[in-house]
């Protein structure tokens, strides 16, 4: 834990903000970090959403709790955002704030979307994280043929409900993280194949990739390699440069150390698994005093290992964005200043710095919280990622469910909109329709070609009928609606600092 006394003092369960908001105006915690308090401006994005859910919701005949369950509830959350933080950033058609059946029809448009969300996470009820949740009960309503399928040792809430059935998601990958002591373990290699097998046997197509987590250092963890290779056969690798990411490791390490990393590199390519996944970034608001290593989780490790292996993928988890949960101002003011962004930048100048195309930055958690606290920041962050990445080398991941249902993420994804100011003085293109060129493939077109899924694209995939389809259509039909709760583990109790 990188909390002391005083800030456990200071917070409180994430579900206690029951507004109903479809988007969080708050941050919220996965226990790795104290969560800023409420910033002003969430606050009056806030209070605009719950006025204008009291006053279009009654016109409607809605009450305000149905009204912000609605895609007009959302569409005005983004309304209130633009409002708020000036520049309309976000595109939103007045009329679907205030018609049901325009709404509706936007949710219709982008219903069949194809998105790939690379990094997804089972959520834990507590700390004491043992595995994930009995899926019994969604396999006998994807297939009543599988018989009694038993997961002990697994522990699962309502990720399928959140991810499948209230969001536009398609296909994910399962991810988890190494610890340095075992029982501190999020889920072992064998958990997370063992899902992706579950589910995609009950869906009766590939909706389900799954990691197999590295821990370099650690005793053991090239034959873990061996046999991750051997008997789950991981769709990618997951690993953290910090080492454990809940403590102050005892086996941090860098992508281009030769004697360490290099021979699982060699196993990797021999496997010919090679996507390599890496977390990076992400650190709290007093990383240095906090964190030993924090230096491992710099990115200018990458360069070199993605030059030495240029057969090697690697997709750097967040973006390397470097503060998490703290003011956005400061960051705004450097980027305004400087046109970059603390190590999100120096990621975007790996290209044409070392002269490689194998380096891809992925979105989890870095466009979500951006988006929240000011959506220029995440456009600002869009524009410095597709100039020196390239549209074709940003993945879309949300680090579900540990902030609900991704599809807020998603519909900020879809409307937001570098300003033409921003374009003019950085050079940005824009990013265009939510259903466009650039947003479709970083939305699943990149993370489909790294994966060797082109045909799911195809308008016969196997998705678009499977089980799993057939019983989101009957949830959809059912009128069963999103609960539009947060799955943080904590969040700042009240609004002091």
């Amino acid at each position: 834990m990188w909390l002391n006394d005083k800030q456990r003092k200071r917070i409180a369960p994430a579900d206690e903000n029951a507004t109903g908001i479809p988007l969080p105006t708050r941050i919220v915690s996965n226990g790795e970090y104290m969560p800023m308090p409420q910033t002003p401006d969430q606050a009056r994005v806030e209070n605009a959403i719950l006025a204008a859910a009291d006053e279009q919701g009654a016109k409607l005949g809605l009450s305000r709790r149905a009204f912000l369950r609605s895609g007009a509830g959302l569409a005005a959350s983004f309304m209130a955002m633009n409002r708020v933080f000036g520049g309309d950033v976000f595109s939103v058609a007045h009329a679907e704030t205030m018609d049901l059946a325009a709404a509706a029809e936007r949710s219709v448009h982008f219903a069949d979307q194809l998105i790939v969300d690379v990094q997804l996470h089972f959520i834990r009820d507590d700390y004491a994280w043992d595995g994930i949740l009995h899926l019994g009960e969604y396999a006998k309503q994807w297939n009543a043929d599988m018989g009694d399928i038993s997961f002990d040792t697994f522990k699962f809430d309502n990720f399928m409900k959140e991810v499948w059935f209230d969001s536009d998601t398609k296909i994910g990958l399962i991810s988890a993280a190494p610890a340095d002591h075992g029982p501190n373990v999020i889920m072992n290699n064998d958990g997370l194949a063992s899902a992706r097998t579950f589910v995609n046997k009950a869906s009766g197509s590939r909706r389900m990739l799954s990691h197999a987590v590295i821990a370099p250092g650690q005793p053991g963890w090239l034959e873990e390699i061996d046999r991750a290779i051997e008997e789950l056969k991981p769709d990618s690798w997951k690993g953290y440069t910090l080492g454990d990411p809940f403590d102050n490791s005892q086996y941090p390490w860098r992508l281009d150390d030769e004697k360490l990393m290099y021979p699982a590199y060699e196993r990797m390519m021999k496997a010919g698994i090679r996507n390599v996944c890496i977390h990076k970034g992400l650190l709290p608001e007093d990383y240095e005093n906090v964190i030993t290593h924090w230096r491992h989780a710099m990115v200018d490790d990458v360069g070199k290992a993605a030059k030495d292996w240029p057969d090697l993928n690697f997709i750097i988890y967040h973006s390397g964005f470097r503060p998490l949960m703290t003011s956005p101002d400061p960051l705004l003011a450097q980027f305004e200043e400087t046109g970059r962004i603390d190590w999100v930048s120096d990621l975007a100048d790996i290209p044409a710095e070392y002269g490689v195309s194998n380096v891809y930055a992925e979105l989890g958690t870095t466009f979500g919280s951006c988006a929240v606290t000011h959506p220029r920041l995440a456009a600002a962050l869009m524009g410095v990622l597709v100039k020196g990445m390239g549209a074709d080398h940003v993945i879309w991941g949300t680090d579900s469910v540990w902030y609900g249902s991704p599809q807020w993420q998603i519909e900020a994804m879809r409307r937001i909109e570098i300003p033409e100011d921003m374009q003019k003085a950085h050079g940005f293109a824009a990013l265009g329709a939510g259903d466009g060129e650039v947003k479709s493939r970083i939305f699943a077109g990149n993370s489909l070609g790294l994966y060797g899924m082109e045909d799911m694209a195809a308008p016969d995939a196997a998705w678009r009928t499977d089980a799993l389809s057939a019983i989101k259509a009957k949830y959809v039909a059912a009128g069963h609606e999103p609960s539009n709760e947060f799955h943080g583990f904590i969040r700042r109790a009240g609004g002091e600092a």
